[in-house]
């Protein structure tokens, strides 16, 4: 854990903080993860088609292919570390985790920018661009949970929108660099956007060391002291605070529900079914994540400056002035989820999102069509990629990072989040790969085919999303208990459960059956005379559960 001082016997402190003031800096710090993900996202967005870059790395030169491969490494490497976090997410921890994802950014951003023309520069800068994603990919996979198992339930929806929405005040840093940068000498031009990454990536490092761990990540554990000084941390308590205590039972409730406690999560546990729904809420985030890359964001965020060039046909110089413009309105939009996230709730924002960013395609393909583009109605165009990043901005860009992070219980959450984040990068590089032949072959038709995608996303998110907003992340394992117990659509069970207090979470918890170990022992103790048929549990309808083959009460199937 990282450095800690003792007020008290009984309440210790972190950077010499704790309470409100903790809460602010592991949310200070996590949101700079996220800066660094949206800068190095829309780098190269500003780099990629300039002549000084195209020059040092001739490869790159008049070839979308190649431009593009450049641009998609990136998203292998963060690929591949989601899937790290996939392997070892569990043992890793959260807090450790963050820290080697920053050294490896900032590792691999010394490889890009130490590339000397004429000695294998293409290749070095394309091996450094992945390492720096695997750093972005731990980082990805990683932060939303930590901040998430750290909140509170009345904060932790908004302080997970402003991660998300800082991704966009990242990419508008960047971009403006970049064409800031473009006025300088040829060197500069690509060299200092890249190796700025750097300043936040050591912010990231240093402010990780002293942050305490997850407090669920240390009592899935055993580290039963030490996530009970983390919680009377957080909450500002003496860690005897009778809150401290039943905050830890609740959380102990949900990991024996959940399966064993101390022992690393297999495989096999994402994939059953029962109370838990492991399966089914690990698809859902995931679901979430890839219908982010699908409805085309990545395809105008990264080639706003080409789209508005080979689309539209502006000048190279008004190309950038009008990203940079376009990055102002979409990091100004990523607030409104801010604002509103947990009165309007998860689904409305996705289904306005959806509307929006369809609707924004359509204004932009109708717009090409007419003299291929070329005629007065391509400014059409332009203000529909306006309007679709400010509809993306406020509500498609945060939520798919805080949806995973909560729909998912605590015993697969770290790797459940890392599937998640491994759709992301996986349909992130597949679109940035596509999108430069999609706009040299089919132009408009690329538009066409990202409003049809996202006008399909409408009936998935209506009849499978279940509400989250205002539910701590314990009550969201009795929606999908409740949900299982008594046959319902989750979604109507996530809005027929009435909002709980931490004492009726306890209540309901036992209610359907989670239990801790010395509770399951008394239970099986009080029982052991009894020879014929399984031990019953009280739960909605009085239904009979067996308790031969369950984990922690919850049946696999």
């Amino acid at each position: 854990m990282g450095s800690s001082t003792e007020i008290s016997p009984t309440q210790k402190t972190f950077a010499g903080l704790c309470g409100r003031n903790l809460g602010l800096l592991v949310s200070t710090i996590a949101t700079t993860g996220f800066l660094l993900f949206g800068y190095d996202q829309g780098v190269m967005s500003g780099i990629i088609s300039a002549d000084p870059f195209n020059n040092y790395f001739p490869e790159t030169k008049n070839d979308s292919v190649y431009q593009g491969f450049v641009t998609a490494i990136y998203e292998i490497g963060c690929l591949l570390g989601a899937m790290f976090i996939l392997w070892f997410g569990d043992s890793t921890g959260r807090r450790r985790a963050m820290i080697l994802g920053g050294v490896i950014m900032i590792l691999g951003v010394i490889i890009q920018v130490t590339a000397v023309k004429g000695h294998a520069a293409t290749a070095q800068f394309i091996i450094g661009r992945t390492i720096t994603g695997v750093g972005n990919g731990i980082n990805t996979s990683t932060i939303p949970t930590y901040q998430a198992e750290c909140s509170r339930t009345t904060n932790r929806g908004l302080l997970i929108c402003i991660e998300g929405g800082v991704i966009a005040f990242g990419t508008m840093i960047a971009y403006w660099i970049d064409y800031g940068a473009s006025y300088g000498p040829d060197d500069l031009t690509w060299r200092f956007p890249i190796a700025f990454q750097i300043f936040f990536g050591i912010i990231l490092i240093v402010g990780s060391y002293y942050l305490p761990e997850s407090p669920r990540w240390l009592l899935s554990k055993d580290r039963h002291e030490e996530g009970l000084d983390v919680i009377a941390a957080l909450n500002g308590l003496e860690h005897n605070d009778p809150q401290v205590q039943l905050e830890k039972q609740i959380i102990m409730d949900s990991i024996m529900a959940s399966g064993q406690v101390g022992t690393k999560t297999p495989f096999s546990a994402l994939f059953t079914g029962g109370k838990t729904q492991h399966f089914r809420r690990m698809m859902l985030g995931a679901s979430s994540q890839f219908f982010q890359q699908l409805g085309g964001c990545n395809a105008v965020i990264y080639y706003f400056p080409t789209l508005f060039q080979e689309s539209i046909g502006t000048t190279h110089n008004l190309a950038l002035l009008l990203g940079g413009v376009n990055m102002i309105i979409y990091a100004i939009s990523s607030t409104v989820s801010w604002f509103i996230i947990e009165r309007a709730g998860r689904r409305k924002l996705f289904f306005v999102g959806t509307i929006g960013q369809c609707l924004s395609m359509v204004l932009v393909f109708a717009c090409l069509i007419p003299q291929n583009g070329e005629g007065p109605s391509a400014k059409g165009a332009g203000v529909g990629l306006f309007t679709y990043m400010i509809f993306f901005g406020a509500t498609w860009l945060p939520l798919p990072w805080l949806y995973p992070a909560e729909i998912n219980p605590l015993r697969t959450r770290a790797r459940a989040n890392a599937v998640s984040t491994c759709s992301n990068w996986l349909f992130n590089f597949t679109i940035v790969m596509v999108t430069p032949v999609m706009i040299s072959s089919i132009s408009w038709g690329t538009y066409l085919f990202f409003a049809a995608v996202n006008a399909c996303f409408i009936p998935v998110i209506y009849w499978f999303y279940p509400e989250t907003r205002r539910r701590s992340l314990e009550e969201i394992d009795i929606i999908f208990a409740k949900g299982y117990c008594e046959n319902i659509s989750y979604v109507k069970a996530s809005y027929d459960l009435p909002f709980l207090s931490d004492r009726e979470v306890e209540q309901m918890a036992r209610h359907y059956g989670f239990e801790t170990r010395d509770e399951e022992s008394r239970s099986i103790s009080e029982n052991d005379g009894e020879k014929d048929g399984p031990r019953e549990r009280r739960i909605s309808g009085n239904a009979n559960i067996p308790h031969n083959g369950e984990q922690g009460g919850f049946r696999n199937d």
